[in-house]
């Protein structure tokens, strides 16, 4: 009789096969949301620039052209991919988002991380969890949410607001083109997530006030700039945005 071999402690998964960005079949898919309307918005620059090579995804917008007058979020994004699987952390254990990542902007307003960036997002559509990195020329930020994306149950917390997002920003911490790679973990016995850079902690989040459930991941180009007085989009005024993604892993442990 042959012996019973244990699960393996962690399972990781490798989910760098792109091709799907091109062929519309396999892991990818162009992101996007239901409008109010009935309608769909696709976060889709038409004339992006899109190579598959050596493990990594390289998209180019030249230059950004996408706008929404009236939902912010919705403008936000200029092109974006998600994931067609989703991951879920073991109940008490933890989970690990990986990739490498390199951002260049170009006319973009100097200093000004918002005006145009490239993003890496963990983002759990069951709760509104929103888990991510943005990236430009100099400047990297940790964005920890809970977001009202449409259909998230709303959920009164014991404590705390009941949508919030806290960007923090790490300065003069990147240059244009330079490859970094990132790690989001999240542990649910502890309610805690990690942020880290090129194997250093950059943030560290306590009392996290839901417990992660299926998520998604995503890849985008993006601009926040705040819609105009008169509700006129400003966000693509004139920037570049290139990036390459690889090497994108999720690490998980049950308890």
């Amino acid at each position: 009789m042959s012996k019973l071999e244990a699960p393996p402690a962690n399972q990781i998964i490798e989910y760098s096969n792109f091709a799907s960005v091109v062929t519309g079949e396999g892991d990818w898919i162009p992101a996007g949301f239901p409008l109010p309307d009935g309608g769909f918005w696709q976060y889709r620059e038409p004339d992006a620039v899109v190579i598959v090579q050596d493990g990594f995804l390289r998209v180019a917008a030249v230059p950004y052209t996408r706008g929404h007058d009236t939902i912010q979020f919705l403008d936000n994004a200029k092109r974006m991919y998600f994931s067609t699987r989703t991951f879920e952390c073991p109940a008490g254990g933890t989970i690990t988002f990986s990739i490498d990542l390199a951002a260049t902007i170009i006319k973009g307003k100097p200093g000004d991380l918002y005006d145009g960036f490239v993003s890496f997002n963990v983002l759990d559509f069951s709760t509104g969890a929103a888990l991510d990195f943005f990236v430009g020329n100099e400047t990297i930020a940790t964005v920890y949410g809970k977001l009202p994306f449409p259909g998230v149950p709303i959920v009164d917390p014991a404590r705390g607001p009941r949508h919030f997002c806290l960007f923090e920003e790490i300065r003069d911490s990147s240059k244009p083109g330079q490859l970094h790679h990132f790690e989001i973990a999240y542990d649910s016995a502890h309610d805690q997530v990690t942020f880290s850079a090129d194997g250093e902690q950059l943030r560290q989040y306590s009392n996290v006030p839901f417990k992660l459930g299926p998520c998604t991941l995503a890849l985008g180009l993006m601009s926040q700039k705040h819609s105009a007085r008169d509700r006129v989009s400003v966000s693509f005024h004139c920037c570049i945005a290139r990036v390459k993604w690889g090497s994108i892993n999720i690490t998980s442990a049950k308890p």
